[in-house]
C-alpha cells in the first residue's frame, strides 16, 4: 500500500506540464542559493528527515555509499563510495564514463553543431563559450551523459592525461531533465557550467562540460582549490596543470546535471553506447581512434 502511494505521488510530479512548471517557472536562483545553503545545516535529524523527503521522488540507493549516516543533506547528495563499488574499464584504447549517468544524446559534431534533444541542436561555441577553439572537434564525437538527482555525483577522469585548462562560465540554472529539454531552446548553453580541457597521454584532446542545473548551482574540482558557483567573481580562464589516472576522481557536483564529454575525429562510441542507456562511472564510452 504504502509503494502503491509512493508511485502515485511520483506520477502526479512527473506530470509534463507541472514538472516543468514546479521545476522551471520558479525563482530558479534564489532557490538554487537556498537550498544550497539549506543543505549544508549540519543537524542528522534534519539529514534523515531530508533524506526521507527526497526518498518520496526518487529510487535513492545509498546501499554502496562509504558512509551510511549523514550529518548534512549536502553529504548525501556528495557522498563517496565503498572501495570496489565502480570497476574501471583499464583497456588503454577505452574512454571510459566520467560518471554514473543516463545517456541523454550522443553522436557526430556537424558543423559546429549537436543536439540536446531531437529536433533541438545548439552550437558548440555558445556552450564553449567566446575565445575557444573548437576546430579540434568538428566532425567528432560527443554523448551527454545526464545524471539525476538520485545518482553518485563525482566525476572521474574518463583516460589518463591532463587537465590544461579551465574555463567557468556564469549563466542560468535551468533543470536539465529531458521535460525541460525538449522546451527550453539551448539550454545548456543558458546554464552555468564548466570548459574542461584535456590531453590524454595519447596524445589526443578531449573536452568535458559539467553543466549545473536547478538547486545544483556548485561544481568543486580538485585541481582548483575553489568552489565555482553563481556567486563565484574570480577568473573566467583557469590555466591548469593537474596529471590523473584513468578513473581518479576530478571532483563533484553539489546534487544531479550533466557532463557533456567531446572527442575529435577517430574516435568512436562503444557497442551499446545510445540514448538511454544508462551508465555507471568506469564503463565504456568510446574507443581511442585506430
Amino acid at each position: 500500500m504504502k509503494l502503491l502511494a509512493l508511485r502515485q505521488v511520483r506520477q502526479v510530479f512527473q506530470q509534463e506540464d507541472l514538472n516543468f512548471l514546479l521545476t522551471n517557472r520558479v525563482p530558479r536562483i534564489a532557490l538554487t542559493r537556498f537550498v544550497g545553503w539549506f543543505s549544508k545545516i549540519r543537524n542528522p535529524v534534519l539529514a534523515r528527515l531530508s533524506i526521507a523527503t527526497w526518498r518520496l521522488f526518487t529510487d535513492l540507493d545509498l546501499s554502496d555509499a562509504r558512509k551510511q549516516h549523514f550529518e548534512s543533506l549536502h553529504d548525501c547528495f556528495t557522498r563517496e563510495l565503498v572501495d570496489g563499488a565502480r570497476e574501471v574499464d583499464t583497456r588503454a584504447e577505452i574512454v571510459c564514463s566520467p560518471s554514473d549517468a543516463i545517456v541523454g544524446a550522443c553522436g557526430r559534431v556537424e558543423r559546429g553543431q549537436l543536439f540536446q534533444a531531437k529536433g533541438m541542436p545548439y552550437a558548440m561555441r555558445d556552450l564553449f563559450g567566446p575565445g575557444h577553439d573548437i576546430t579540434a572537434f568538428e566532425g567528432g564525437t560527443f554523448v551527454t551523459l545526464r545524471l539525476t538527482s538520485a545518482m553518485y555525483h563525482r566525476f572521474h577522469a574518463p583516460q589518463a592525461g591532463v587537465l590544461e585548462h579551465v574555463s567557468y562560465i556564469s549563466g542560468d540554472c535551468w533543470n536539465v531533465n529531458p521535460i525541460a529539454l525538449h522546451r527550453v531552446e539551448r539550454l545548456f548553453c543558458r546554464n552555468e557550467r564548466v570548459l574542461l580541457r584535456m590531453k590524454l597521454d595519447s596524445g589526443h584532446t578531449l573536452a568535458l562540460v559539467p553543466v549545473a542545473a536547478i538547486l545544483v548551482a556548485s561544481i568543486r574540482l580538485h585541481a582548483l582549490n575553489v568552489l565555482l558557483h553563481l556567486r563565484w567573481r574570480g577568473a573566467n580562464e583557469m590555466p591548469c596543470n593537474t596529471r590523473y589516472a584513468k578513473g581518479q576522481e576530478m571532483g563533484w557536483f553539489e546534487h544531479g546535471s550533466t557532463i557533456i564529454v567531446f572527442a575529435p575525429p577517430g574516435f568512436e562510441l562503444t557497442e551499446g553506447i545510445e540514448n538511454g542507456v544508462r551508465l555507471r562511472m568506469g564503463q565504456a564510452l568510446m574507443k581511442l581512434p585506430a
